[in-house]
């Protein structure tokens, strides 16, 4: 707690206790970067500073602004709270652990920072650094891709955990496995150091144990843009894979197209690619062909035909994209 005093950086989520705030930024840093994580934030209370306000979005625009922070899903899920708070709850967020773990997309890391800070309740938040700074400080080796590993990190937790300010405690824990207690320690600047068994067993780099590894998919993707005079045709992404809910172009997993409504002979094609996505659990690789089609009544045919959407160029800026498009789309000229 000295030293959080000292150093904690400035956040704009630090200067208030409002749960709204609050939940929208530990929503936004999930599987993200506090410096690329601000400017979304700031974005987001702008746009909607309360959460009456984005509950009455649309899906779609809550999605483009999200737009380049990926994990698709935290956006859908950041919408259905909104909603759910603002019609079951008046708006008002709950006040207690266990209540704020009713809500979608709130697991007990979010729901512990959220009581935490906003509502004094002593409750451990466990996240990433917390397990590297709390494995190492106390030697603990049990393997925390195991959900029965987290109760030992809060048992631990709680035991040296001030009721007077959890919440402040959990944020110090998390910004000194940020600063310092890293995946890579800066012990030479640890006021812990002479307290830490890792340290005095020089296990820092083994500890946090996680035996789980991350298989990578290797995957494919070849779009064909269709395209006539200023109109383009997109696809809206469905569940079942990646960026639910976002427009892309058409797409095969292999690069033969075989679409008998468009004259070879008359149609303008460019390739393009390969563009590179990587995910957490997939690597992308992405070939584009746009394809000019010479006369409308065959760039509509392709489009019932392939269950597309016809847009004017001008109307896709408006729609949620995957970085993967943004990319391309930025790189390339109709």
């Amino acid at each position: 707690m000295n030293w959080y005093s000292r150093e904690k950086r400035y956040l704009p989520w630090r200067v208030t206790r409002n749960p709204y705030a609050i939940w929208l930024s530990e929503i936004i840093l999930q599987q993200t970067r506090v410096t690329q994580g601000i400017p979304y934030y700031e974005k987001f209370i702008k746009t909607y500073p309360t959460i009456h306000a984005l509950a009455v979005a649309s899906e779609q625009e809550v999605l483009k602004l999200w737009e380049g922070l990926g994990y698709y899903s935290r956006a859908r899920n950041l919408h259905k709270v909104a909603i759910q708070v603002s019609k079951e709850y008046g708006g008002i967020f709950p006040n207690s652990y266990i209540e704020l773990l009713k809500l979608k997309g709130i697991g007990p890391y979010t729901a512990a920072a959220i009581a935490s800070i906003c509502f004094h309740e002593k409750v451990p938040a466990v996240d990433g650094n917390v397990f590297r700074l709390i494995s190492r400080l106390f030697g603990i080796h049990e393997d925390i891709s195991k959900p029965s590993t987290r109760k030992i990190f809060e048992t631990t937790i709680n035991l040296i955990m001030p009721s007077s300010v959890p919440g402040d405690f959990n944020q110090a824990m998390m910004e000194f496995g940020a600063l310092i207690c890293k995946p890579r320690p800066r012990c030479e600047n640890c006021d812990l150091q002479f307290n830490c068994i890792s340290f005095k067993e020089k296990t820092q780099q083994i500890l946090p144990f996680k035996e789980k590894k991350i298989k990578i998919k290797k995957r494919a993707f070849y779009y064909w843009i269709f395209t006539h005079q200023h109109k383009i045709c997109l696809k809206k992404r469905i569940k079942g894979d990646i960026w639910e809910g976002l427009w892309d172009f058409y797409l095969t997993s292999t690069s033969l197209l075989n679409v008998e409504s468009f004259d070879r002979n008359h149609s303008k094609k460019v390739a393009y690619g390969p563009i590179n996505q990587k995910l957490t659990h997939q690597n992308i690789k992405a070939w584009f062909t746009q394809i000019e089609i010479s006369t409308p009544s065959q760039f509509n045919e392709i489009a019932k035909k392939l269950n597309l959407t016809v847009f004017n160029l001008d109307e896709i800026v408006t729609l949620p994209k995957p970085k993967l498009i943004v990319n391309y789309l930025t790189q390339v000229k109709f």
